[in-house]
C-alpha cells in the first residue's frame, strides 16, 4: 500500500508493510477520512455537507425537569431533543484514571463544602441556566449527554476552566519524559482555577509548543465567555472543527507519515494547520494528482470500507466472525469456518481466537460501535490459551482513541468488555431501516404469508356475504406462486363458501408482506396490509 502510494506521488519507494497513512476524500456532498495502519484500514470517518457534530460542542443551556428517579436533569440547549445531565456529570470531577495528577507549586488546595449528588436540585433548579459540554452525541431516540466539566482540546493541551487540576497522560510510559514533562507544566502561567492535561502527542515536544498551545486556548475561553455573554439562552458558544481541521489536530502525530488528499485547496487548509505544529509535518501533507477513478478505488481502500458493512468477517486463519449490532449489546461470534483438519485441534483453535480478537478490537474501531460487547469464542480447554486471547484484545486496543474496558473470559467461554460510543456507528449514520422488514433483516415467507392472506379472506367473505360479489387478491409474486402450486386445493374450498368468485393477481413492485383485498365492481378495498 505505502509503496503504492509513494510512487502514485513520485517521491522514492518505501517498505509496502511499514507506515501509517491518512487519506482525505473531498467531495461537494461529503468529506471522509481513512487512517491505514500498515496498509489496513483502521478507521473512517464521514461528514456530510449539512451535518451538525454536537460532541465535544459547550452550550448555556435552561434547566427544563429533573428526574429524582434516575438522578439527572434535562436540558434545553435549543434542539429537538433536551440534553440528558446526570447528577454525577454536575459535580466537578476528578482526574480520570488514565491521567496521572500534579500538584503545583504555590497553589493550595481550597477547602470547599463537599457536593454530593444530593445537593444538584438545589444548586441548579428547574430554569436555571448552566453551562454544558456534549459528551455523547444523539444516539437513536435519546437525546445528547452532557456534563458540566468542561474541557478545550487543543494540539498538545487539553485545557479545563472549571477544575484546578494538572495532568500528564499516562500512555507516556518513559520515566525520564514524565520527569520533564512535571518540569515544564509547573512552569506554564495557567490562570487561577482552572487546569491542563498533558496529551499523549505532548511526548518529545519543547516547551515553547506547550506556551504557545495554551495562548490559544486560553483566547478560545476568553471568546467562549463573550458569546455566553451576549447571547440569549440557550445558545452555543463552541463548536468543535470540522472533520479536516479535527484531522490536522488530532491525527497529524510523529506515527503518521503522510497525509494525502485529492482536494487542492483542502490540502493546503490541511498544510496551514499543520505548518502551526511544526515544518516537518508540513511536508507530510501531500495532494495527490486527479484521475478519473475516485481516490479510495484508486489506492483500494473502497473494498475495506464495504466490508465494515458486512455481518460476517472473514480471518486470514480460514475462520470468520459474525457480528450483530443489537439495541442491548454488541454480539460477536467466533467460527472455525474452513480452518479445520488440523492434527493439533488446541493449536488451530487458539490461532483462529486470537487472530479473531484482533480483528474484532479492529473492526470495533472501523465501525465506531461501542457499549456492551459479547464476544463468543470457540471453547478452549486451558487456561494459558484464554490468556494469550485476553492479552491480543488488550494489546490490539491500545490503539482505540476511545475508552474500553475487558474482562477475563467466562467459564463458558464468553469475553464481555465495554467501548465508549460518543456518535452513532458507522451502519446507523450509513444506512437507516427497510421500510420492508422494519429493521428486521428478515421477511415472512410464501407460506406464511398464504396462511394470512386465506385467514383475512375467511373474515373478508363472512363480513360482506350478501354485498360483494367477486373479490380480487393483489399479492407478491412469490405468494401468488404458493396460492397456484402447494395452496390451490385450499383456495378452491375457500371460493366454494363465497357466491362469487376469487381472483388473484401479483404485483411484482408489492413487497412480499403487503397485499390488497378488492371488491370487483366497486374496487373499494375490503382489507390490505
Amino acid at each position: 500500500m505505502i509503496q503504492k502510494i509513494k510512487r502514485l506521488l513520485g517521491i522514492g519507494k518505501s517498505d509496502p508493510k511499514s507506515g501509517n497513512t491518512i487519506i482525505v476524500n473531498v467531495e461537494k456532498l461529503e468529506r471522509r477520512v481513512a487512517l491505514l495502519e500498515e496498509g489496513s484500514l483502521e478507521e473512517y470517518t464521514v461528514e456530510r455537507e449539512g451535518e451538525q457534530n454536537i460532541v465535544g460542542g459547550i452550550f448555556v443551556g435552561r434547566v427544563k425537569n429533573i428526574e429524582q428517579g434516575l438522578k439527572a436533569m434535562f436540558v434545553d440547549i435549543g434542539m429537538d431533543k433536551n440534553a440528558f445531565l446526570h447528577f454525577w456529570d454536575a459535580i466537578p470531577a476528578a482526574l480520570d484514571g488514565s491521567l496521572e495528577e500534579i500538584q503545583r507549586e504555590g497553589r493550595s488546595k481550597k477547602k470547599q463544602k463537599k457536593i454530593t449528588s444530593k445537593d444538584i436540585p438545589d444548586i441548579y433548579p428547574i430554569g436555571s441556566e448552566i453551562m454544558i459540554q456534549v459528551s455523547k452525541g444523539p444516539i437513536g431516540t435519546k437525546g445528547p449527554r452532557v456534563t458540566t466539566n468542561i474541557s478545550l482540546a487543543g494540539r498538545y493541551l487539553v485545557l479545563m476552566p472549571y477544575t484546578e487540576q494538572f495532568g500528564i497522560s499516562r500512555k507516556i510510559d518513559d520515566p525520564k519524559e514524565r520527569q520533564r514533562l512535571r518540569k515544564i507544566v509547573q512552569k506554564l502561567s495557567v490562570p487561577e482555577g482552572m487546569g491542563i492535561i498533558m496529551r499523549t502527542v505532548a511526548q518529545g515536544t519543547r516547551a515553547r509548543h506547550f506556551v504557545r498551545d495554551l495562548a490559544m486556548l486560553l483566547e478560545q475561553w476568553e471568546e467562549i465567555e463573550a458569546r455566553r455573554a451576549n447571547n440569549p439562552v440557550p445558545c452555543c458558544v463552541f463548536q468543535e472543527p470540522g472533520l479536516i481541521d479535527r484531522t490536522a489536530r488530532d491525527f497529524l502525530t510523529d506515527e503518521i507519515d503522510q497525509i494525502l488528499c485529492d482536494c487542492p485547496e483542502t490540502t493546503e487548509r490541511i498544510r496551514e494547520v499543520a505548518g502551526k505544529i511544526s515544518r516537518r509535518a508540513k511536508r507530510r501533507v501531500h495532494h495527490l494528482p486527479p484521475s478519473s477513478e475516485p481516490i479510495f478505488e484508486r489506492l483500494g481502500i473502497q473494498k475495506q470500507i464495504d466490508e465494515a458493512f458486512s455481518r460476517q468477517v472473514w480471518l486470514n486463519c480460514g475462520g470468520y466472525i459474525v457480528i450483530d449490532e443489537t439495541e442491548a449489546l454488541i454480539a460477536v461470534d467466533v467460527n472455525t469456518g474452513r480452518n479445520r483438519g488440523a492434527k493439533d485441534v488446541d493449536k488451530m483453535i487458539l490461532e483462529t481466537n486470537i487472530e479473531a480478537a484482533r480483528e474484532v478490537a479492529r473492526q470495533l474501531r472501523l465501525r465506531n460501535i461501542g457499549g456492551l460487547v459479547v464476544i463468543d469464542l470457540i471453547d478452549m480447554r486451558h487456561r494459558k490459551d484464554q490468556q494469550a486471547v485476553f492479552k491480543a484484545i488488550r494489546d490490539r486496543l491500545k490503539r482505540d482513541k476511545a475508552k474500553t474496558q475487558v474482562l477475563q473470559i467466562s467459564s463458558i467461554g464468553l469475553m464481555e468488555m465495554t467501548r465508549q460510543r460518543l456518535n452513532e456507528s458507522l451502519r446507523d449514520s450509513m444506512y437507516e431501516h427497510c421500510p420492508y422488514c422494519q429493521g428486521r433483516g428478515r421477511v415472512k415467507t410464501p407460506m406464511t404469508m398464504s396462511i394470512e392472506i386465506q385467514r383475512r379472506l375467511n373474515s373478508v367473505i363472512r363480513n360482506h356475504r350478501d354485498n360483494v360479489g367477486d373479490i380480487v387478491v393483489v399479492v407478491n409474486s412469490d405468494v401468488l406462486n404458493r396460492f397456484k402450486s402447494e395452496d390451490s386445493k385450499l383456495l378452491g374450498e375457500l371460493e366454494r363458501t363465497h357466491t362469487g368468485r376469487l381472483v388473484f393477481r401479483s404485483d411484482p413492485t408489492l413487497n412480499r408482506e403487503r397485499f390488497v383485498i378488492l371488491d370487483s365492481r366497486t374496487e373499494k378495498v375490503l382489507e390490505q396490509a
